[in-house]
């Protein structure tokens, strides 16, 4: 059943398994960071509450942590702590101390100092009136404290799938790439519920009264270790080695769909980004990964690609994909774009990916050097800013080189004003932002464009992946009558998908194909 014709709910029974592996890792996640937060995020408070001096300092610092964006913070510590759950787990842990800290300290200064008084008379020491007095008093407000980091964890732990720590940002963001509702909702749905859910329970423990209620609040970090737990549940595996797919690669026909139904591929498999994961197979994290043909970090670090015996990768020819109602309105724009076409192939493209993914060399100076080496170049001409062509990319290298490219060419050879919308993350949003008038065109792969967007019946897709052109002709076709978009000139490179792994790795164990890794992992 294609995955227009399924509902939801079909969806959410077809992958029910994942989904409660997922949902179990996002509430292991979310409470392990939350019990560490309490262990740091409470004495830090009752400290500053204490010496009030400090209290500027420690939640300036706090809120400087919360002001960072999740996905920066995710990334600041991959060198430190690698992928995985600890990374995931620390930059959870800083998002929710803001909370806690500050509301630790506001219960505790907010109690009438006649109260504390009265405790120091009758003999009581600092010690005591703390446990007995200060914490069962101000223990509403640190509670609400704590519900906003429950909250804010539940979402922020849907960016862990990024650096293979799981969760139900796996679904989130796979349907985003495979322009799938149902995953995005799979994911989003339970997460939100989640928060809900949380956040209401949260609420009638805060209107428990903790002065008469003192020892069963000491259950209530048992309860938090119960729920970190969770994490654990699911990560009872026996494969041999260990994969890292990225979120579209899970959930496409030409990724993991395919090489399980037509490889009988299992292996045991994370799910990250690949902005992480050829390092982190580099780094012997990871064994095999989902990579793609054309990428300059297989050659940086020494990977090689798998060959695909059983044809399950279709060919994933890049061009430009524009809407037709842009093509009248910039009458010079088609020309200037197929100047690139058959002039990339895939060595030159794996090479100018290699200086932006490797050498850490900008898009924009790579372009540039390109264009300058085949006599593209032009100084930009003065433009006409009513006349503004919007170019937009996906979220890496190769796209943002592309993007370049295009936009110095239309400057160049044109009056059009250039307008660049890069990184919009996956297929279905570049797609959508074409469709909808946000964007007049990207750069599309062929593959992509019959697999993720027209989702091609399995008939459909063996016919047509035979040779590259016949691939190109359907899309080209399918796309002016489906959607009025138009397929330029291919650029000349297929960047497929492919299943990589260490090349020494793979020589010490004889595994040159697919099919070889599948024998391997059946092996006894």
């Amino acid at each position: 059943m294609n995955e227009h014709q399924q509902t939801l709910l079909e969806f959410m029974q077809q992958q029910a398994d994942k989904l409660a592996v997922q949902t179990m890792q996002h509430i292991g996640l979310t409470f392990i960071s939350l019990f560490f937060a309490v262990l740091v995020g409470l004495p830090l408070g009752v400290i500053i509450a204490r010496k009030r001096k400090l209290s500027g300092t420690v939640l300036g610092f706090a809120g400087v942590l919360q002001t960072i964006p999740s996905i920066a913070l995710l990334g600041f510590m991959i060198p430190l702590l690698g992928i995985g759950p600890k990374p995931a787990i620390v930059a959870l842990l800083l998002y929710a101390l803001l909370p806690i800290i500050r509301n630790t300290y506001t219960g505790i200064t907010g109690i009438d100092a006649a109260v504390k008084e009265a405790a120091m008379a009758m003999g009581m020491s600092k010690w005591q009136i703390l446990i007995k007095v200060e914490l069962p008093l101000a223990m509403p407000v640190i509670l609400a404290g704590i519900r906003t980091a429950t909250v804010i964890n539940v979402g922020v732990a849907t960016l862990a799938s990024f650096i293979a720590a799981g969760g139900l940002g796996e679904f989130i963001f796979g349907g985003i790439s495979l322009n799938n509702t149902n995953m995005i909702l799979a994911g989003a749905i339970p997460a939100a519920l989640l928060a809900i859910i949380f956040d209401f329970l949260l609420s009638l423990v805060q209107k428990l009264n903790f002065r008469k209620l003192r020892r069963s609040s000491y259950a209530l970090p048992i309860v938090l270790l119960l729920l970190s737990s969770f994490y654990f549940i699911p990560t009872a595996y026996g494969s041999k080695l260990t994969a890292g797919f990225t979120p579209e690669f899970m959930g496409r026909q030409d990724g993991n769909l395919g090489l399980e139904s037509k490889y009988g591929l299992k292996i045991h498999t994370i799910v990250i980004s690949d902005a992480v994961m050829y390092k982190a197979a580099y780094q012997k994290e990871l064994d095999v990964i989902s990579g793609y043909s054309t990428d300059g970090r297989l050659k940086a670090y020494g990977l090689v690609v798998l060959d695909d015996d059983k044809g399950i990768f279709p060919p994933y020819y890049a061009a430009p994909i524009i809407r037709e109602d842009a093509l009248k309105k910039f009458p010079k724009l088609e020309q200037t774009l197929n100047l690139l076409s058959g002039k990339i192939n895939d060595s030159v493209m794996t090479d100018l990916n290699y200086r932006t993914d490797y050498l850490h060399q900008s898009p924009e100076r790579v372009a540039k050097d390109f264009l300058v080496n085949h006599k593209l170049f032009k100084p930009a001409r003065k433009s006409n800013e009513e006349n503004t062509v919007r170019i937009g990319s996906k979220i890496f290298g190769e796209q943002y080189i592309l993007a370049n490219m295009y936009s110095m060419l239309i400057k160049g050879y044109t009056d059009y004003g250039v307008s660049t919308k890069t990184g919009l993350g996956g297929t279905k949003i570049c797609f959508d932002a074409l469709t909808n008038d946000q964007i007049d065109f990207y750069p599309e792969y062929t593959g992509t464009g019959l697999l993720a967007i027209l989702q091609a019946s399995s008939k459909t897709i063996n016919e047509v992946t035979k040779n590259k052109d016949s691939t190109y002709n359907y899309v080209q076709r399918e796309f002016k009558k489906q959607y009025q978009v138009s397929w330029l000139k291919p650029i000349g490179f297929n960047n497929a998908y492919a299943l990589m792994m260490r090349e020494q790795q793979a020589k010490s164990l004889n595994i040159k194909t697919i099919s070889n890794l599948k024998r391997y992992l059946n092996s006894k």
